[in-house]
């Protein structure tokens, strides 16, 4: 392992077409050479030559996560080059610096590079990406399924036409749609396109779900989602998509990492004396923070076990199902004890209890941990 002062930084501005490249060489305090490359695999090839027959030591390569996703980092270590990947929200930035350009982005990774003051990001694998890339799409396909199922009721409403007798949706609302003609040619065409859409996003939907099922049961991830769906408000799809954001809940080592990390930690600004505390930061995982608000509403029910919750428990550690029975008690108290006695609105109660939930979730992905420790 090379010295601190035999490192050589290298900065990346990538870019779907092009790479900005700058260069800080052991004992340099400036960016030494920056240029520009395509990004293809032959310049990467390129890149790295010219790189290790510059620098007489390491050589430690950095660039911003982007759209570009962990592909760049993939190829440079096959090349036999050490990359880093850092968060692009936690990149210092000099409150008067009004210019911004690639070769500045690339000279300014260098120089943070080397100065420790980049906040470097976990980069899952290429199975865990393409697990998370799946639930992703889950997500995209109900947003594309409510997008179309707006479209409908709103071209219905502009004709006069409400379903008044159940919830929309139901086998009822279905049956009342397949009903449904109009006059005009046009509008029983745009009418049944509007309609076909959504059938085929609900089809492509539980296409998913199924290849979703289908992972859950694989022997890399059926402990965990096991141990996940022992908590009330937590099924598969929630479990799966808690396991293939976090990748690795290991690197958590304290239950307010992860909270801090799924960005459910209040905003707070301190000053001479003064402490004042805002909204949740969102600075984390907007994914798994969206599913945990969705489980927190469950616990504003009475603690109990549902036939379908008991299922859910069988075979499972008695050590996980007593930690997710302490969470019903305690969240379920809580909720009321922050819409009740504080008279909190519902939302902020269900985000406070989302992050009370994420210390639960903690404890029963570490529950062999304390289990070996005791």
């Amino acid at each position: 392992m090379s010295s601190y002062e035999d490192i050589t930084f290298v900065g990346l501005d990538a870019h779907a077409k092009n790479i900005n490249v700058a260069v800080i060489l052991p004992g340099s305090g400036e960016v030494d050479a920056q240029w520009q490359i395509t990004h293809d695999e032959r310049s990467l090839r390129r890149l790295a030559k010219k790189v290790v027959k510059m620098a007489p030591g390491e050589v430690q390569m950095v660039y911003e996560a982007g759209p570009c996703g962990y592909a760049l980092k993939r190829n440079l270590e096959k090349l036999g080059l050490c990359c880093e990947v850092v968060a692009p929200s936690l990149i210092p930035v000099k409150p008067g610096d009004r210019v911004k350009t690639d070769r500045r982005d690339a000279r300014k990774l260098a120089s943070l590079f080397k100065a420790e003051l980049l906040t470097l990001v976990h980069p899952p694998n290429e199975t865990e990406e393409a697990l998370r890339d799946l639930m992703r799409a889950r997500e995209d396909a109900k947003k594309d399924l409510l997008s179309a199922r707006h479209r409908l009721s709103k071209m219905l409403l502009r004709y006069g036409l409400q379903f008044l007798e159940t919830k929309n949706w139901t086998l009822k609302h279905r049956a009342w749609l397949k009903r449904l003609r109009f006059d005009q040619p046009h509008a029983q065409q745009v009418f049944d396109n509007y309609l076909l859409s959504i059938e085929q996003v609900e089809e492509r939907l539980k296409m998913l779900e199924a290849h979703i099922e289908e992972a859950a049961a694989d022997d890399a991830y059926a402990q965990q989602v096991g141990w996940l769906r022992c908590l009330r408000g937590i099924d598969t799809v929630t479990a799966m998509t808690i396991v293939a954001e976090l990748h690795d809940f290991r690197r958590f080592a304290h239950p307010r990492d992860l909270m801090a990390y799924l960005g459910l930690t209040p905003s707070e600004h301190s000053s001479g004396g003064r402490t004042k505390r805002g909204r949740i930061t969102k600075a984390g995982n907007s994914h798994v923070r969206r599913v945990l608000v969705e489980a927190a509403w469950s616990y504003r029910h009475r603690p109990a076990a549902s036939t379908h919750l008991r299922k859910r428990r069988e075979g499972q550690p008695v050590a996980v199902i007593a930690i997710a029975d302490r969470a019903q008690h305690r969240l379920y108290k809580r909720y009321y004890r922050l819409k009740e006695g504080h008279r909190k609105p519902h939302n902020v109660v269900a985000v406070a209890i989302a992050r009370e939930l994420v210390g639960f979730i903690w404890a029963v992905l570490h529950h062999q941990d304390a289990t070996r420790a005791a």
